[in-house]
């Protein structure tokens, strides 16, 4: 089941040249990406029943009849800076070397009077969003804390050091004031530039105040990331290069507290997939992630997408299967995707404006609409007919088509109707999909699909806000996408 459900819901959105299905005698395949190894289920899920990745999956597909290779290439959330590791900190308590820093916290914004609490807190990376840093000794909001200890610098190097947080906040290093942004605010990243010499030490103070909501509050740096970051890119393009196929399988993140404020690939993913596709080595793009992620910076550069969603325990085997030709993808978009974050709101089945949709500098029109998805094979709709043309209110009529595979292969269509109310009494959206059928049709062989017109699909709220079905004319059509119409005809209701 698990497998089935996989299997059906995978969205293949760009096929160039037919790259896919691979064929079976293919020599050698380089798996690169932060998803390849790791097979997620969901923002929130649990552990699974021994989920599959899509590495292990591909490799059970060919076992060693192909040579496999992985690399990671960069990590799914890869920023620049990252909080400092409790490894760095320290504190001298009775001539004694012990990790962590000094915590004290004041339940007022100033650092005023005793401390309600001290304690040993490992490094400075937290967020505090239901609770208070202590339930029972701070308050929930309007408290402040002061971090002291000592800092072991890893390298002799040039740094990029400072703090990633909401409201107010100072950070000092051997007394020297380094930043000050002590002001209420939202999450702000300020970093100053300081020079640290290996194994020296240096006298750390941080202080920090929050009045009202969340907190999200890290000291970082950006010791020795941007090396790393180059230094995995660099061996996945050399992977690729010595491969005849290179499978990228990147994604998003998503869940309380992270929602996406960008709707791009986040980290150097984007970078990553644009070095791979620079070896001409034909590169095929496996996406994971739970919604619509914009790809304007790399979608001409790769020959194959392949949207697999959160794919689920059985996920690797699935999109082996489909990789390899083994079953014939045919799942569709639930949602629209857009070319642009400025194109938001939008979806297939908006109300009329009476006006275009066009940008001074972008299309109105979405990059993969709802209801899309391609099939390694091509399928012929015709023969469109109603039963009964003209009906009355209470009335039911059958729309018929007939659809025709005319491909190589067998596989499943995704027949979609749609509807739209000519001239109505309000305000109607310009269409909307009233049904679906998901039909396996073999190479060469040609079914018959029907559709049953009831009232319950002609229905409309009035004015009043009452269900009614109002006489007129609606235009009924058949497509394999909202945007991929194939068939069309009109039903005329009476009273």
């Amino acid at each position: 089941m698990a497998k089935k459900a996989a299997l059906e819901s995978i969205v293949l959105l760009k096929n160039n040249k037919q790259i896919l299905p691979l064929k079976k005698n293919i020599k050698s395949i380089a798996i690169i990406g932060p998803e390849a190894n790791d097979p997620r289920l969901g923002g929130y899920s649990g552990p699974g029943n021994h989920p599959v990745s899509i590495l292990n999956g591909i490799k059970a597909k060919v076992g060693d009849s192909v040579n496999i290779t992985f690399t990671k290439g960069c990590n799914r959330i890869q920023e620049d800076f990252i909080a400092i590791p409790e490894e760095q900190f320290f504190y001298i308590e009775d001539k004694l070397i012990k990790t962590g820093l000094k915590a004290a916290y004041y339940n007022n914004i100033l650092l005023e009077g005793e401390p309600a609490l001290t304690r040993i807190d490992p490094n400075i990376d937290f967020r505090w969003t239901l609770f208070s840093p202590d339930q029972q000794k701070i308050n929930y909001d309007f408290y402040s804390v002061r971090w002291t200890g000592k800092l072991r610098s890893p390298i002799t190097k040039k740094l990029n050091i400072g703090i990633k947080g909401d409201d107010g906040y100072r950070l000092f290093i051997n007394n020297e004031l380094i930043i000050d942004n002590w002001k209420k605010q939202t999450v702000q990243q300020i970093t100053k530039p300081y020079f640290f010499e290996k194994d020296k030490v240096y006298d750390i103070k941080v202080e920090f105040y929050e009045t009202t909501g969340n907190v999200w509050f890290k000291m970082i740096w950006d010791a020795n990331k941007v090396e790393d970051h180059e230094t995995e890119i660099a061996n996945a393009v050399i992977q690729a290069k010595n491969a005849d196929i290179a499978l990228v399988c990147v994604g998003i993140e998503e869940g309380e507290f992270r929602d996406r404020a960008f709707l791009s690939l986040p980290g150097r993913q984007e970078e990553l997939i644009n070095a791979i596709a620079k070896t001409e080595t034909p590169v095929v793009v496996v996406l994971v992630g739970g919604s619509a992620i914009t790809m304007e910076q790399w979608r001409n550069n790769v020959d194959a997408i392949v949207d697999v969603w959160y794919p689920g325990d059985e996920g690797g085997n699935a999109i082996a299967d489909i990789i390899f030709g083994d079953y014939n993808p045919a799942g569709r978009l639930p949602i629209t995707f857009p070319l642009h974050e400025s194109q938001l709101p939008l979806y297939y089945n908006h109300k009329p404006t009476g006006r275009g949709d066009d940008y001074i500098n972008l299309s109105g029109k979405p990059l993969f609409s709802f209801g899309y998805g391609l099939s390694y094979t091509t399928f012929k709709y015709s023969d469109i007919q109603l039963k009964k043309s003209t009906i009355t209110t209470t009335e039911s009529t059958i729309l018929s088509c007939k659809i025709t595979n005319t491909g190589s292969y067998d596989g499943d269509e995704v027949v979609q109707l749609y509807i739209k109310d000519v001239y109505a009494s309000v305000a109607r959206p310009v269409t909307e999909l009233k049904g679906f059928k998901r039909i396996h049709i073999k190479k060469g062989e040609t079914k018959e699909v029907h559709f049953e017109i009831t009232p319950e699909l002609l229905k409309m709220l009035d004015k009043d806000l009452n269900y009614i079905v109002e006489p007129g004319d609606f235009r009924l059509t058949i497509g394999a996408a909202s945007n991929d119409i194939r068939l069309r005809t009109f039903l005329t209701i009476r009273e």
